[in-house]
């Protein structure tokens, strides 16, 4: 399988990409700075997310978008670098899958209320959860796209193991069986290849969480 992996160098997209080399894919890895990205195995394309075309993509069978902003300034190309995304594959039979976030899944069943609104939400994440939010609600809209977005658990670990354990769930956010949210970012990036190989949630969002 071919998949393309946007922000490549980046923490969660690295995990990605290891895995998809792992398994023996054929992985070419987005990132700004080429000198960022030298893992043996796979192919490297320099720019910026912005300025990718087409051409870049129409061989792939996946594109990952792990692409992440941090600061409330810039918070708003969440949004923007997911509508450019879902245009450039409209209508085409590749697949769009983004790395997302938590804030958005609802904290039961009754679908009322986000985890990002209830009351113990750290406030200092809120800007970055919102604009997360924002974006998962334009890949909604979108039926010409073959997208899936992949939510973490509350506590989404980059120090934590790889081991394999996880569950799947869909809109609303998972305690594990220790009565914790939490994965880690190389159990996210096998759930996320696992679904890249298995497809069962095109035009779907859904959750892991770390067994």
């Amino acid at each position: 399988m071919k998949i393309l992996i946007i922000g490549a160098a980046g923490k969660q997209g690295h995990q990605l990409l290891l895995e998809a080399l792992r398994r023996g894919h054929d992985v070419t890895g987005v990132v700004r700075n080429k000198s960022k990205l030298t893992d043996e195995g796979c192919k490297v394309i320099e720019k910026d997310l912005f300025n990718l075309t087409y051409d870049d993509l129409k061989d792939e069978d996946v594109i990952i978008s792990a692409f992440g902003t941090w600061s409330p300034e810039t918070g708003i190309q969440h949004k923007e670098s997911t509508v450019f995304l879902a245009n450039l594959l409209s209508r085409k039979g590749n697949r769009l899958m983004f790395v997302g976030g938590a804030g958005s899944l609802y904290t039961d069943s009754t679908h009322t209320q986000r985890l990002m609104d209830s009351p113990d939400f750290p406030e200092a994440y809120y800007p970055t959860a919102s604009s997360m939010a924002l974006a998962f609600e334009e890949i909604k809209k979108r039926n010409d796209v073959n997208w899936t977005y992949l939510s973490p658990s509350a506590d989404f670990d980059e120090e934590g193991q790889r081991t394999g354990r996880y569950k799947l769930g869909d809109e609303v956010i998972l305690i594990n069986s220790k009565g914790n949210s939490y994965i880690s970012y190389a159990d996210y990036a096998i759930a996320m290849i696992d679904e890249a190989e298995r497809g069962d949630h095109i035009k779907r969002r859904f959750t892991v969480v770390s067994e």
